[in-house]
């Protein structure tokens, strides 16, 4: 049996969740893969995946056995792209997990850029909310918006963001722009929910020595993934929404979005995080993206009159609180 291509025939199956799926990825037959992985369950003598009419799942024995080869698999990988990158230039694809409002926001418009410096790289983009193993498997690189638990990979934090709160101007002109934090208890606000699964409806802010802590309520709740729905009822005029200073800039240039509050700050300033397996640094093409993704981000800082310091983990993500309100005593 020639044990390296049964290991990935096996991790391609378990990806795939089917023995043809992993074929279409190899371009050989279902019976060469199906022949492969029976031979490496013989020799490890034990059943690495149920078979079933809907496809194959991995038994407990499997996921255990993938975990242990992924890593010499990877560093496999990433020997072969060093060696490649010698003799040629850096074709081949990079994968990337990102957040919905950081790829509508920066990555998006970033990629053109991206795609005429090195025509020869595919980037396959890939929707990212949490490191979970399920998520991570087969992606190089990771953009992610907030204090994730990154595990075993490299976490760099390239930027940072402030909260705004803001409404259509016909809402401020129907219900009025509140001057303190503190009035936006009686408005109605559009809170969103982390990808923790955490209804985001504490609002905190600072000015100077003074803080407030507000908990806002609406009759709309949104996941991140539909932060777009909040901010289309924000711009028609039915609800207050709290966005990141350098999203929606073409709304608010054009006076669509009105922020309030200016003269106070958040002191939640979630942070992007760059996160990578520390063996792809080495693959040049991916190597390539990471520089461009910090060039991009470097842009964004530059145009700020100062810089946005990223803050701590805050309370609320700290325990399964399920609203963030439910972290703070005395939030109006």
């Amino acid at each position: 049996m020639d044990k390296l291509r049964a290991l990935h025939y096996f991790s391609a199956a378990a990806q795939e969740k089917s023995l043809s799926g992993a074929a279409r990825r190899f371009e050989v037959s279902v019976a060469a893969i199906a022949k492969m992985i029976n031979a490496l369950e013989k020799s490890l003598g034990v059943r690495l995946f149920e078979r079933t009419t809907s496809g194959l799942s991995l038994t407990a024995s499997g996921a255990d056995y993938l975990d242990a080869c992924q890593p010499a698999l990877e560093q496999l990988r990433c020997a072969d792209e060093t060696a490649r990158a010698t003799t040629q230039r850096t074709p081949g694809t990079v994968v990337l997990g990102v957040q919905h409002v950081i790829a509508r926001e920066f990555l998006t418009p970033a990629l053109p850029r991206f795609h005429a410096r090195h025509p020869q790289i595919h980037v396959d983009l890939r929707d990212f909310t949490r490191a979970t193993e399920e998520q991570t498997r087969g992606v190089d690189v990771f953009l992610v918006l907030g204090w994730p638990q990154a595990g075993d990979l490299v976490q760099r934090q390239i930027a940072a963001a402030r909260y705004l709160v803001v409404a259509a101007p016909s809402y401020w002109a129907a219900h009025g722009m509140p001057t303190h934090p503190d009035e936006l208890a009686r408005h109605v606000c559009l809170p969103m929910r982390g990808v923790d699964g955490t209804v985001m409806d504490l609002w905190t802010f600072e000015r100077g020595a003074e803080q407030a802590a507000v908990q806002v309520r609406g009759w709309l709740t949104t996941s991140n993934a539909h932060r777009d729905a909040a901010l289309a009822v924000a711009l028609a005029g039915a609800g207050v929404a709290r966005i990141l200073d350098w999203s929606n800039r073409a709304e608010l240039a054009a006076g669509a979005l009105v922020p309030a509050l200016t003269d106070w700050e958040s002191p939640e300033a979630p942070p992007v995080n760059l996160m990578y397996r520390a063996s792809v640094r080495r693959v040049p093409r991916v190597r390539l993206f990471l520089d461009f993704i910090g060039e991009v981000f470097r842009e964004l800082e530059a145009t700020r009159r100062e810089p946005v310091v990223a803050s701590a983990r805050p309370a609320w993500l700290k325990r399964p609180y399920g609203r963030a309100s439910a972290s703070v005593r005395g939030a109006r």
